[in-house]
């Protein structure tokens, strides 16, 4: 499904969803999180899709940031609307979707940008992608999961030194503190991207949704991680994926994986 500013391909189980809004820079707006989150409920249950793959149109931006004229003149109650639609709609949604998202980031991921992308589970970026989280340069701070997934990830020092000074960093830099996974040229960045979701597809679709929520439960403070592990474990054993990968391995052969 293609919606105005999205564009859906699916390919050989891989859907990449590229935001299309390339005149912005690829900012997000009420409209644009709205057809993101359209898009990715539908992606949760394609069969036909394992793997996620996002990115921004162009070679300039990944996605900017928000759109900021369409909440300059909001009150506090609309703001903090604003903050619970988007994380509970788009950014946790994707965080905590069945099928890997890789976040193929082109460019700039500025403030919700950046938000975007660290919601997703792994980052790979272009060499000339350029990061940062500039919100309080405009007396505002990151309102879509910015302060609590940038710690998880940089550390709690790093992600205040970014936070506070709203400093943009370039992709080496945000290789070196593990921002990213991997920084690459840009004419490489799809094909790698690529070969990454196809690393994965190698593997149990079921045994991949288990791990994705057993790495965010421990994450989650409301949740015992190592219980969810444990219990993730053990649903394993009882799924079809499981009897076919143990029994492909005794054969010495290359599983074929239904993700049931």
């Amino acid at each position: 499904m293609n919606t105005a500013n999205i564009q859906l391909r699916i390919q050989d189980q891989v859907a990449w969803v590229q935001i299309d809004r390339p005149t912005k820079l690829n900012a997000l707006n009420k409209e644009v999180l709205s057809e993101i989150h359209q898009v990715f409920k539908s992606l949760k249950t394609n069969n036909t899709v394992r793997v996620i793959v996002l990115t921004g149109s162009g070679e300039k931006a990944f996605v900017a940031g928000a759109d900021i004229a369409e909440f300059a003149d909001f009150n506090p109650e609309e703001g903090k609307l604003l903050a619970k639609t988007g994380q509970e709609e788009v950014f946790n949604f994707i965080e905590q979707m069945n099928k890997p998202v890789i976040a193929a980031i082109n460019g700039f991921a500025l403030g919700g940008g950046l938000e975007l992308a660290m919601a997703c589970h792994i980052r790979i970026a272009s060499s000339n992608a350029r990061m940062g989280l500039p919100e309080t340069s405009l007396g505002v701070i990151p309102g879509y999961g910015g302060t609590q997934r940038l710690p998880k990830i940089v550390g709690k020092g790093r992600a205040l030194e970014l936070i506070l000074t709203g400093q943009m960093i370039p992709a080496d830099r945000a290789f070196e503190i593990g921002l990213v996974n991997k920084v690459i040229p840009l004419a490489e960045l799809l094909p790698s991207a690529a070969s990454l979701a196809q690393k994965i597809l190698n593997n149990s679709p079921f045994a991949i949704d288990q791990a994705i929520q057993s790495v965010n439960a421990s994450f989650d403070e409301t949740k015992n991680g190592f219980q969810v592990e444990i219990d993730a474990f053990g649903t394993c054993f009882g799924s079809d994926d499981f009897k076919e990968g143990t029994q492909a391995f005794l054969d010495k052969r290359k599983a074929n994986f239904t993700g049931n």
